[in-house]
């Protein structure tokens, strides 16, 4: 099989200029490396070291940049108006899930479980939603990714300060109720919600040291759920997949309390591709190895 003449000349995008650019580079070398491996004409392609137009000539782009510029809708628009089928979410879906305000929106407008939440500006009552929403909880840019300007409030008080560190990164802020029976994850592949990742930082939670860098975060896979409860989330994954008009490939990320209710908490149009990251290992349990999933990632890129 001439895998060169399969896809024909493709740009793998990475890097760019968004707080999630290094793990971006981490994420774009090792799937150009793995396109390469397989005798596909695979081109490395910095958007912030290279003009947009010098994609003309390209017949597929593989999207391996993270955050904005790279998931929000605007890299996806941009290959749009050139005509170039690209891997993941189209720009609808891209934008819908860089934000996750209205990703708990959509959510919850069809029944799908996600945490209570309240939306923060410089006028709130901190307090009061301290009270309402309980300690600990959770402040969090509405268009970050990565954890990025993440802050876990543990006290009374604390909440004024994590929502400055929030809007730093943007004036959308989300406060979240702590649910903490557990981190989890489920990637998404085509049709298909792949098996299912518990995460288990060593740190209080899983913010971007541990996400990229630690080397003593447990991943479970098996997750330990019951196979008919892990079978019911992961529809319900897909499900939320969908909703947002997601395609390709995904990732949907859920939390777990005490008595073992689900909360959806986010979606990742763009996910991780380092060896760190959570799609392969979800994929390598279900028996695909990692130059083979990226193959079917690229074999998914389309057009809206």
């Amino acid at each position: 099989m001439n895998t060169r003449t399969d896809f024909g000349k493709v740009a793998v995008l990475f890097g760019g200029t968004s707080a999630e650019r290094e793990v971006s580079l981490k994420s774009g070398s090792r799937v150009l490396a793995a396109l390469q491996s397989q005798g596909v004409d695979a081109h490395a392609f910095d958007p912030a070291e290279r003009k947009l137009d010098e994609l003309a000539g390209f017949d597929r782009a593989f999207i391996a940049l993270h955050g904005r510029h790279g998931e929000d809708g605007t890299i996806q628009g941009a290959l749009e108006l050139m005509h170039i089928p690209y891997t993941g979410s189209g720009v609808m879906a891209s934008a819908v899930g860089m934000d996750k305000w209205r990703t708990k929106l959509l959510w919850r407008s069809v029944g799908l479980p996600i945490p209570e939440f309240v939306m923060l500006d410089a006028t709130s009552d901190f307090a009061a939603v301290e009270a309402q929403l309980g300690l600990p909880l959770f402040v969090k840019p509405a268009c970050e990714g990565s954890s990025i300007g993440v802050t876990k409030v543990r006290k009374a008080g604390e909440l004024h300060a994590a929502y400055l560190e929030a809007a730093k990164h943007d004036p959308l802020v989300i406060a979240e109720k702590g649910v903490l029976g557990g981190e989890y994850t489920a990637s998404i592949l085509g049709d298909e919600a792949l098996p299912i990742i518990k995460i288990e930082p060593a740190t209080d939670f899983y913010d971007y040291e541990a996400k990229y860098f630690r080397d003593d975060t447990a991943y479970r896979c098996p997750c330990g759920l019951p196979e008919a409860r892990e079978l019911e989330i992961r529809a319900q994954a897909l499900e939320a997949f969908r909703v947002l008009g997601c395609r390709g490939w995904g990732r949907v990320d859920f939390l777990m309390d005490e008595e073992g209710n689900h909360y959806f908490l986010e979606v990742n149009t763009a996910p991780g591709m380092t060896d760190h990251s959570l799609v392969p290992m979800g994929a390598r349990v279900a028996g695909m190895e990692y130059p083979a999933l990226v193959r079917r990632v690229l074999e998914l890129a389309a057009n809206d």
